[in-house]
């Protein structure tokens, strides 16, 4: 019973962080960052009239001081109840990460939104938010299971490919958020999706072919290429109606509709493309290797 209320309250934690990345995205899509020009108090106070930008702004620090929160609590309970040595740790690493999360926040507002810590504050939410999720699959019952060992005979190996999925999903999180600061242009980032794509469509086919049965892999496979597909519309959306309402005196609702929700999509292909990232480790066994030895075929 207690690793069940565990894993529900960790998976309460991830939709928080989920919800604080789009209270995130809501702030950025509205121009709404130096709406309070002040941290970590909003004007001086705990509470400021809740209206224009300034709901936006103070609305995220809210947020974020609610998951730093339940952070706390998810750490501790695994520091005092949780066996696994390396879990435990991970709950201190998503305090940590949760805490300078925080303080990147924080020098956004101080230094007025210096493009490097704005992409940096993007990219740990999206980091931060995978943890969470990863957590919330380590505390659940399957996980608990044990693994379902199958073998991997292509070439590159499963693992590789996985890995360098949520590598590249990683690296098109940055130009995305370079792009939303005006670091760089769009074009970086439309490339990038193209390659998140491929890789996407290349890790989840060789799960799919190569080991159909295998409900855990197929399920890992199957979200994480249903959101990259729905993300590859949203960017399409965001992108035309930001480019339609270019000439509007304030954002439009459409255009911080579909562009909010690229960035929520955006982070749940992240999170998918490490969760399958995780299955693969879990589940698929290292190649054999087979060694002529005196005559005595070794595998290893």
């Amino acid at each position: 019973m207690e690793n069940l209320r565990l894993h529900r309250f960790s998976v309460v934690l991830a939709f928080c962080t989920l919800i604080l990345v789009v209270a995130g995205g809501l702030v950025t899509s509205n121009d709404a960052g130096l709406s309070v020009p002040d941290w970590p108090l909003s004007y001086g106070k705990l509470m400021p009239k809740m209206e224009g930008g300034i709901f936006y702004e103070h609305g995220h620090r809210m947020v974020a001081t609610t998951v730093g929160f339940l952070t706390i609590i998810l750490a501790v309970w695994l520091w005092r109840g949780e066996r696994r040595a390396w879990l435990r740790w991970l709950g201190v690493a998503a305090l940590g990460a949760v805490v300078a999360q925080g303080v990147l926040g924080g020098l956004t507002v101080l230094f007025l939104l210096p493009k490097p810590v704005s992409i940096a504050h993007a990219c740990l939410a999206e980091l931060f938010f995978s943890t969470t999720a990863a957590i919330a699959l380590f505390t659940s019952a399957g996980w608990r299971k044990g693994p379902l060992p199958v073998d991997d005979a292509g070439t590159p190996g499963l693992r590789l490919l996985a890995v360098a999925a949520a590598a590249v999903t990683l690296a098109q999180v940055a130009l995305g958020a370079a792009a939303r600061h005006q670091a760089l242009n769009i074009i970086p980032h439309v490339c990038g999706a193209l390659a998140v794509t491929g890789m996407v469509l290349w890790v989840t086919l060789r799960v799919l072919v190569g080991h159909p049965r295998h409900a855990p892999l197929r399920r890992a496979a199957l979200f994480l290429l249903s959101l990259a597909c729905f993300q590859v519309f949203l960017g399409i959306a965001a992108y035309m109606s930001r480019v339609a309402t270019a000439d509007a005196p304030q954002p439009m609702p459409v255009m911080v509709g579909f562009t909010v929700a690229h960035v929520a999509v955006g982070a749940l292909t992240m999170a998918a493309s490490v969760l399958l990232a995780i299955q693969v480790f879990r589940h698929v066994r290292r190649p054999a290797r087979e060694l002529a030895v005196g005559g005595v075929t070794v595998t290893s």
